[in-house]
């Protein structure tokens, strides 16, 4: 146990964040997360939500589509913070300029493609996740244990 850690792992500190020493999150929801921050711009994180306890568990959310919260805030974790490094991601544009000039762009030959070139992303971020990392609180930076669940190796 840390030093932050405590015995019970229950409610240690409702909204104190400097209690999380442990975060379980699903391979899938962290692949999604940044697929859709990086594929669509979109705002994707992991939500960990109060009361605050040594092991928590993290959900994919959808930054500021939530309303006000009337206690302690979430808090939500950056895919990017889950992979080093963090591989490129490619764009169907890519795809397209990549493909012999004689394939149109939007064929079905440029979808499949463009699938393995995702599916190839996909496993290059399983095999980059990461045990540790720094996650951002209102507290300040928390450093925490990453707890995989799911098909780590795909």
């Amino acid at each position: 146990m840390t030093e932050r850690s405590h015995a019970s792992g229950d409610n240690d500190g409702d909204g104190d964040t400097t209690v999380i020493d442990s975060v379980a999150v699903t391979v899938e929801d962290a692949i999604a997360a940044l697929e859709a921050t990086m594929g669509t711009g979109r705002d994707a994180v992991l939500r960990v939500t109060p009361p605050f306890s040594s092991r928590m568990r993290a959900r994919l959310h959808i930054a500021g589509e939530e309303g006000d919260y009337a206690g302690s805030e979430p808090v939500h974790i950056t895919p990017k913070v889950l992979v080093d490094p963090v591989p490129a991601y490619p764009t169907a544009a890519e795809t397209a300029a990549e493909l012999d000039d004689e394939v149109e762009p939007n064929t079905d030959q440029h979808r499949q493609t463009h699938t393995d070139r995702l599916d190839g992303w996909r496993e290059s971020v399983r095999d980059s996740l990461v045990d540790t990392t720094e996650i951002d609180t209102a507290a300040g930076s928390v450093a925490v244990e990453i707890r995989w669940l799911g098909d780590v190796d795909g």
